[in-house]
C-alpha cells in the first residue's frame, strides 16, 4: 500500500540526532572549532551563544561575530573551503549541532523547506554584515553598544520578553564595537541610569534602549558622510 511521504520539518529536523547529525553540549567558555581546523561541518544553535573571533598573521585577536540561537555557522564549509579561518567559542553554556557537509548539501537538494530556511538565514546574515559595517563606520561607540545589546536580545525581531536576559561580558562587547571596556562601562552605567538597561552579572535590556537607536533617522545622503569615534 502507498504511503505519502511524511512532511518535512525543518525546525524538528534541526533538533533531531540522526544520519550526518549529532547534538553536542558544551560548558561556558569552550571551543567548538579552532582556525585551522579541517572545515567538514555546519553547526546549529540550539541554546546558547557563541563568539567567532580570528587571529590575523601579527598576532591581532579580534572578535567578527557573535550569533545566538536559531543561527547556523561554520558554512563556510559549502564553498570548497578545506580549513577553519575563525574559531569559534561558547559564550554561554550552549547545546549545538553539528551537520556534516554531506548530510547537510544532500538535504538542501533533497528537501525544498530545509533549503528555504537556509537561504533565509543567508539573507538575514548578509544584511547584519552589512549593518554593521554601517554601524561601525558612521555611529559612535555608545550607539553601536546600544544596537548590538538589542540584537542580543532579539528585540530587532520582536523578541517578547521585557527584560530580555543577556549573558556577554563587558570585555567582550568592547571588542566586538571596536572600543575600550572602560567606555563601554561608562555607557552601560548611562543606560542603567535611563532605565533602559539592569545588570548584576546578567544584563538585562529592556525594550526602551531600542529607542536610542532602531527610531532615529538615516544619514541624509547628500550630506557627507562623517566617521565617528
Amino acid at each position: 500500500m502507498f504511503k505519502p511521504k511524511k512532511t518535512f520539518n525543518p525546525k524538528i529536523f534541526l533538533t533531531e540526532i540522526g544520519e550526518g547529525r549529532t547534538i553536542h553540549k558544551y560548558s561556558e567558555n569552550e571551543i567548538v572549532f579552532s582556525q585551522g581546523d579541517s572545515a567538514d561541518a555546519v553547526f546549529y544553535i540550539l541554546k546558547g551563544q557563541v563568539r567567532v573571533t580570528m587571529v590575523s598573521p601579527q598576532g591581532k585577536e579580534a572578535v567578527i561575530a557573535i550569533h545566538g540561537a536559531k543561527n547556523f555557522f561554520g558554512q563556510r564549509c559549502l564553498t570548497g573551503a578545506s580549513h577553519r579561518i575563525a574559531t569559534v567559542t561558547t559564550l554561554t553554556e550552549s547545546v549545538i549541532m553539528r551537520l556534516q557537509k554531506a548530510a547537510f548539501i544532500c538535504t538542501i537538494r533533497e528537501e525544498p523547506a530545509f533549503a528555504e530556511m537556509f537561504i533565509a538565514h543567508l539573507l538575514d546574515r548578509s544584511i547584519r554584515i552589512e549593518s554593521d559595517l554601517i554601524d561601525q563606520l558612521f555611529n559612535s561607540s555608545e550607539r553601536r553598544l546600544a544596537r548590538l545589546l538589542v540584537l542580543l536580545a532579539n528585540l530587532d525581531k520582536g523578541g517578547k520578553l521585557d527584560p530580555a536576559v543577556v549573558k556577554i561580558s563587558q570585555e567582550v562587547l568592547a571588542e566586538k564595537i571596536g572600543t575600550t571596556r572602560a567606555r563601554v562601562s561608562h555607557f552601560m552605567n548611562k543606560f542603567r541610569k535611563l532605565g533602559c538597561i539592569d545588570y548584576k552579572g546578567d544584563i538585562r535590556v529592556h525594550r526602551s534602549l531600542s529607542s536610542l537607536i532602531l527610531h532615529e533617522q538615516p544619514p541624509d545622503p547628500h550630506e557627507p558622510p562623517q566617521i565617528k569615534t
